[in-house]
């Protein structure tokens, strides 16, 4: 496996996790730490187990052994309220209740903040308010969830999940159903919450989406980390390869300097071999 410097002590790990479903192994002694104030983006081939790691790192999945840790606990032993003051997942998919308008859904996000002591308050609608105008749905505020499109919808949960206002936020998925403007605005926004401190854990299929705005990667191939680090010095045709079992170039990214991951099509593949071999070593 490939590595960049040796990680430091993070408020997130998984430490030799076996995770799976019934008695499918997807990983076996999984060992992952998500760097503190990072954009970590977790990429690899379908059904390799990136929403799998995620779900184990929300508290979802129940490692069959090893532990995940927050905060220097066994994160099983980390009350369900508490866990959700700390991480705001973003599942890959998920059900609103019948009827429920996007306001009352994006309040929910505020849960984990209430008690018999506290109950709503000012803070709590400059929160929701926040959320639904960050994420360009204010003006779908008192329609139900179930009219929108899936891309609506899709925003109206990152909304929630933003109303939720934790320092960790888990995204599996968060760009599905979105047209490229949108996916790039989401992206855009998870950036600027990652600059203000928080630290984003994003599970992506878009190679180049993950280059571009990670400062952490993850590259997974049949349950295992094949590589991590800084996109710079993982994201290499060799890696694609072998993760991905795709021919490409990795060129830099014209706007942001970062790889870009160029595929390299049948009829294309000998036009690319001559144009490397001419370039300056």
């Amino acid at each position: 496996m490939t590595r960049a410097d040796a990680p430091e002590p993070t408020r997130l790990a998984a430490e030799a996790v076996t995770l799976g479903y019934d008695r499918r192994v997807i990983s076996t002694d999984l060992s992952v730490a998500v760097p503190d104030g990072s954009f970590t983006v977790i990429v690899g081939p379908n059904a390799c187990g990136k929403s799998t790691l995620l779900r184990a790192l929300s508290r979802l999945l129940a490692p069959a052994a090893g532990q995940v840790v927050l905060d220097g606990r066994a994160i099983s032993q980390v009350k369900a309220k508490e866990a959700a003051r700390v991480l705001g997942l973003l599942p890959q998919t998920s059900l609103a209740p019948d009827g429920i308008t996007v306001a009352d859904l994006v309040a929910r996000g505020r849960h984990p903040h209430q008690g018999m002591l506290r109950q709503w308050s000012p803070a709590d609608e400059l929160a929701v308010q926040e959320a639904l105008s960050a994420t360009g749905v204010t003006e779908l505020s008192g329609r139900r969830v179930d009219e929108l499109s899936g891309g609506q919808r899709q925003r109206v949960w990152v909304a929630m999940i933003l109303a939720q206002q934790t320092p960790i936020l888990l995204l599996d998925e968060p760009t599905t159903f979105l047209d490229i403007a949108h996916q790039i605005e989401l992206m855009e926004l998870f950036t600027d919450l990652h600059e203000a401190g928080r630290t984003v854990v994003a599970v992506l299929h878009d190679l180049n989406q993950a280059a571009r705005y990670a400062t952490h990667m993850i590259a997974m191939k049949d349950g295992a980390v094949v590589a991590e680090g800084p996109p710079s010095e993982i994201v290499t045709a060799e890696l694609v390869e072998e993760v991905f079992g795709l021919r490409c170039m990795v060129v830099p990214d014209p706007v942001t300097g970062s790889p870009s991951v160029a595929p390299i099509g049948r009829q294309r593949r000998r036009v690319a071999e001559t144009w490397i071999a001419r370039s300056p070593a």
